[in-house]
């Protein structure tokens, strides 16, 4: 423990940093005949399999028509669909009990209510009073399953 506070006490209390030198260009250190020398393995390369241009064009193409394609239509993560509202059936407007109204398939001549958006729970042998129960209780009743 003492060689620990020894050493932090003695250090200087500030270390000149030595400026971090980057070299330029993609490859440092290459020399120009090595890069010669690496253009013409890729030329000869591209003479001895040709093929390669072509494999080259159809993964372009392939990648190109899988952005375009995702682009235009993005997986979801939801499989929502959109549906017609009744114009008007808010609860605040209507002054209704609070069943949005919906057109089923589109059909603008035929309203729905619209299902609840609270996940229902069926809890059997509750103990409530009549009026509660029957306020409460949705099982069984027209518009629920």
């Amino acid at each position: 423990m003492s060689a620990i506070i020894r050493r932090t006490a003695f250090r200087p209390a500030f270390r000149t940093v030595r400026p971090v030198r980057y070299a330029s260009g993609a490859n440092p250190g290459v020399t120009g005949a090595e890069r010669e020398e690496g253009k013409s393995a890729v030329r000869t390369g591209a003479k001895r399999d040709p093929e390669l241009y072509i494999l080259f064009t159809i993964m372009c193409g392939v990648f190109g028509l899988a952005g375009w394609h995702f682009s235009r239509n993005p997986t979801t993560a939801s499989s929502e669909a959109n549906t017609n509202r009744v114009p008007g059936s808010e609860p605040w407007k209507s002054g209704g009990e609070g069943k949005y109204q919906y057109h089923p398939g589109g059909d603008t001549s035929h309203k729905k209510d619209a299902p609840s958006a609270l996940n229902v729970v069926i809890v059997p042998n509750v103990n409530l009073p009549k009026e509660l129960h029957e306020k409460y209780n949705k099982w069984g009743k027209e518009g629920y399953p």
